[in-house]
């Protein structure tokens, strides 16, 4: 073989290695990314109103999208129907669980609040069950919705009536994690097969979402008499990082590796989340946490493991 044979064989192995190690590096800045939102909605309520957290999320998030779209062109999808199923989408998948997280932070540490979040493909997979007839239940997966929920109770301390555990808090925590499945099934069973892009849909989405929250927003705080500048930053990274830029990263790699892979991220936001909050917030950390959180993240795993065809 020529040396411009064996280079040429070569290099579709290069460029494979290349796109593994791409599609890596994006995950993982998703997981930071996403693992770091709820340092980020901690730091923002220090100096802002949950609504107005919230509201600030949204407008950075959709600014990141719009521009976005106009890079490559796209437009906001048409149609009255596809209008009135995104309005709904956006509140239960952005304008509900973003201002529940808000809210809950006030009283429960941000890092009980991203293990709450690793709660939402066990409520997905109870869900999916009574709402998407092609789910099927397996003794695999009720088995791991089992061991997820018991997770939870080793998280909140159930042994010990969930002494030191704020129970609002938590509670809304838990509904906002819900809520994201809710509204999954919601799209899956009504925007499926819109023949509009995910951009389009998404930067739609968040645009709607933005509108309801600047129609409660006033009703519920008045304007900040300051602009504290930390957790200024704070709702702006969320928004543009947290929110817009997350998105993006998210439907590349859906689109490059496929839903399974990249909904693995589920089981590293937690994990970053609490390193966030207890190093960066000193927020205190006791043996059950990270206990809860492992079985957590292993009754999710079983949720999704699928019978073979």
């Amino acid at each position: 073989m020529t040396t411009a044979t064996s280079d040429a064989a070569r290099t579709p192995v290069r460029i494979r290695a290349r796109r593994a190690l791409d599609w890596k590096v994006r995950f993982a800045a998703l997981s930071l990314v996403w693992g770091f939102s709820f340092l980020l909605i901690k730091v923002g309520t220090d100096g802002y109103a949950p609504f107005q957290v919230t509201l600030g999320r949204l407008v950075f998030g959709t600014a990141v999208l719009a521009a976005a779209m106009a890079v490559k062109r796209q437009r906001l999808p048409r149609g009255a129907r596809t209008w009135a199923h995104l309005t709904v989408a956006a509140f239960l998948l952005n304008a509900l669980p973003f201002s529940l997280f808000a809210f809950a932070e006030l009283t429960i540490p941000s890092t009980l609040a991203g293990i709450c979040n690793a709660t939402s493909p066990l409520w997905g997979m109870a869900l999916s069950l009574v709402a998407l007839s092609e789910d099927r239940p397996t003794r695999v997966r009720v088995a791991g919705l089992g061991l997820g929920f018991l997770g939870v109770l080793t998280v909140l301390g159930a042994w010990q009536g969930f002494t030191g555990v704020d129970p609002t808090g938590t509670a809304l925590a838990l509904l906002a994690s819900l809520s994201y499945p809710v509204g999954w099934i919601y799209v899956r069973r009504t925007l499926a097969g819109s023949g509009a892009s995910h951009l389009s849909l998404t930067g739609a989405q968040l645009l709607l979402a933005t509108l309801q929250l600047a129609v409660v927003t006033p009703l519920f705080t008045s304007m900040p008499t300051r602009f504290p500048v930390v957790p200024l930053l704070a709702v702006a990274a969320l928004g543009a990082l947290g929110t817009g830029f997350a998105v993006l990263i998210q439907y590349g790699l859906v689109a490059e590796v496929g839903p399974t892979t990249a909904q693995m991220v589920t089981y590293f936001i937690p994990v970053i989340a609490t390193a966030a909050g207890v190093t960066v917030l000193g927020e205190s950390l006791t043996w059950s946490t990270p206990v809860g959180a492992a079985i957590v993240l292993a009754g999710a795993a079983l949720t999704q493991v699928r019978p073979r065809g």
